[in-house]
């Protein structure tokens, strides 16, 4: 902690210079899971890549200190020695928790603990001044209930408290395929008020569909690796039953970036067996930016790379939505629910205690029309059917649709409050891609 204190000491007074002198504040850190472009002009850009650090675990309390950049790999390697995992721990080593708490990080196990954000009890939180404010549903809760899905546009958490649960050494899986749309959701929305662990769906087709029900156990009669030839997301249709280490089932997406791999052609067996130190998320986010840096958009094509956030009751509307007008498969299916503590969080148009389903989507499909008009289609019907999408792709509303969505006077008081210098971007010009 005495190292955390005088690294943040450091960097701190780096920013009120920063500001003194009219500066705008950018991060430069090891690892990025935005997928929207980025203006890196005029800015001055802050070195956190230092705060990478897992301070303290508490296994009485079964919470774990942490530097805002650490990784989601660095972290859960160092709660599994304790027999512990972090709440909730979204798909891909090199998200942040820092990252996860600024936009709405998920994973399988949020139908039971809802989103990252909802696991934090603490927050230490740079501001665009210089201070370092501490904020949790006690002490300063207006910025602890305003910070997530802020996207760095209101300050930097430097350190957090994360919630940790019990955890055994293996996960049995089970998948179950359903053929109709109606029948799966039904039956996702039984199994959310379960006792299982972990929940979450693959999307193959209109008729091919699965759902997968993981639960801790002590023992396991065979364990199955995905880290190398095998792949996971293959494994499901053909297994109805898998057991995984508690470490791989949380890394079970990584290997094959779910599996977005294709693109790299790393799914064929030759190919891969040369590439089995590259088979990571890391290296595919390198390879896509340095080939997007050099590679001229040719046309013809649209990338849609969404999350987007449905009420469970709207979900076979989406489904039938995003299959025959957009026509990416797999997708990912995930279900969580919003904790209702008796008070929203602020820059979440996510209803409390709803349960709702998260549909993940990437891909690059053909276009003949205009840049943007996929994407377009999917805020409009993410929006008619009451949901919301993630901010950390492309975002093409208007200013007024977006401030309908997220709450501009809300967002305009946090922003007067701390940081009223306008040192970080608004959320609108962070988050929307400008055309």
């Amino acid at each position: 902690m005495e190292d955390h204190r005088r690294k943040t000491a450091a960097l701190a007074a780096e920013v009120g210079q920063a500001r003194a002198r009219g500066q705008r504040i950018g991060l430069r850190k090891s690892t990025s899971n935005l997928f929207r472009h980025r203006s890196q002009a005029g800015k001055y850009f802050i070195d956190v890549r230092g705060f990478e650090q897992c301070l303290k675990i508490d296994p009485q309390r079964m919470t774990a200190d942490v530097e805002g950049m650490i990784t989601y790999e660095a972290l859960v390697d160092e709660t599994l020695k304790h027999g512990l995992l972090p709440a909730v721990v979204p798909q891909l080593k090199t998200i942040t928790v820092g990252g996860a708490v600024s936009g709405l990080g998920i994973e399988s196990s949020s139908f039971k603990f809802g989103l990252v954000h909802e696991t934090i009890e603490e927050m230490e939180i740079l501001l665009g001044d210089g201070r370092l404010v501490t904020c949790s549903c006690r002490e300063n809760p207006d910025l602890f209930f305003g910070f997530p899905n802020s996207y760095g546009t209101l300050g930097y958490a430097l350190r957090l408290t994360v919630r940790l649960i019990p955890a055994k050494p293996y996960v049995h899986l089970t998948h179950t395929r359903f053929s109709d749309p109606e029948s799966y959701f039904s039956r996702v929305a039984e199994r959310a008020d379960s006792a299982l662990d972990y929940l979450d769906g693959t999307i193959f087709s209109h008729d091919e569909m699965y759902l997968t029900e993981g639960v801790f156990v002590e023992q396991a009669p065979s364990v199955s690796d995905y880290t190398y030839m095998d792949i996971y997301y293959k494994s499901i249709q053909r297994k109805s039953e898998d057991w995984l280490t508690a470490k791989d089932y949380i890394w079970r997406w990584d290997t094959d970036w779910f599996w977005c791999s294709k693109h790299f052609y790393v799914q064929t067996p030759g190919i891969r067996r040369l590439f089995k130190w590259g088979l990571n998320s890391a290296t595919y986010q390198r390879i896509m930016r340095f080939a997007h840096s050099v590679l001229p958009d040719s046309g013809g094509t649209e990338s849609v790379i969404q999350d987007v956030d449905i009420p469970i009751h709207h979900a076979p509307a989406f489904f039938d939505f995003l299959l025959s007008e957009i026509g990416i498969t797999p997708v990912w299916m995930c279900p969580f629910k919003t904790r209702d503590s008796g008070r929203g969080w602020d820059l979440s148009p996510l209803q409390p205690g709803h349960l709702y389903v998260n549909f993940g989507f990437w891909d690059v499909i053909p276009s003949t029309h205009e840049k943007g008009h996929f994407n377009r289609k999917i805020e409009r019907k993410t929006m008619e059917l009451g949901g919301a999408k993630g901010l950390y792709s492309s975002a093409w509303y208007d200013e007024a649709e977006f401030w309908s969505i997220y709450d501009q006077p809300r967002y305009t008081r946090l922003k007067q409050t701390y940081d009223p210098q306008g040192v970080f971007p608004d959320l609108y010009s962070k988050c929307v891609r400008r055309h």
